[in-house]
């Protein structure tokens, strides 16, 4: 697990076919434009919904890397990612048996955490990075965090990267962030906006 160098912080983001689309020349369309109003670090493609899901995996690699975006991720599919070059994967909580096999393949692995058992577990299966959600009010996410609870679990848990995740749309809820010892953000909504 790496720990970050003072300035770094990283910017984190995840698609949703809500905001992408599954027509693959939708698809190509949005995710240029808005790699072209954003820098990004991490970048992962979550689609749980589209039938074309390795039709659009390899789309969006491909415009990843035509971006140079440092970590390129799949959502959950890590045999997936292998196959196509991406350089890991983002898993969910319910995952944890998928960590040691994404690792073996050698993948960047995010696991997406909320408490402090699924922290503990993470870090025990020597993660590479964890999100920490919600951070803010979320439409399905569920209770905010906080800030606070964000500060605390970045003191416990200060040998992991934390990325913060969880109704982060706007640029004050990234200062606050800022502010923590987080690794950087994580977001959807974001990213999707017209104006940086």
């Amino acid at each position: 697990m790496s720990k970050k160098t003072k300035q770094e912080f990283v910017r984190y983001l995840i698609t949703d076919p809500q905001y992408y689309s599954n027509d693959l020349k939708i698809f190509e369309t949005k995710l240029n434009l808005v790699l072209q109003n954003f820098n990004v670090d991490i970048i992962c493609f979550r689609d749980k919904t589209s039938t074309n899901y390795e039709e659009l995996a390899k789309k969006f690699i491909e415009i990843a890397k035509k971006f140079k975006i440092k970590k390129i991720l799949l959502n959950t599919h890590y045999k997936l990612a292998k196959k196509l070059g991406a350089n890991g994967v983002h898993l969910p909580s319910s995952s944890f048996n998928d960590i040691t096999k994404a690792k073996e393949l050698n993948l960047f692995t995010i696991l997406s955490c909320h408490n402090d058992e699924e922290i503990k577990q993470a870090l025990k299966l020597k993660v590479d990075c964890i999100t920490y959600s919600p951070i803010f009010t979320s439409p399905k996410k569920g209770q905010a965090k906080g800030i606070e609870a964000l500060k605390k679990v970045l003191s416990t848990y200060n040998q992991m990267d934390i990325i913060a995740l969880g109704g982060i749309i706007n640029q004050d809820q990234i200062s606050e962030i800022m502010q923590t010892k987080a690794y950087g953000f994580a977001s959807i909504r974001y990213f999707i906006q017209k104006n940086k």
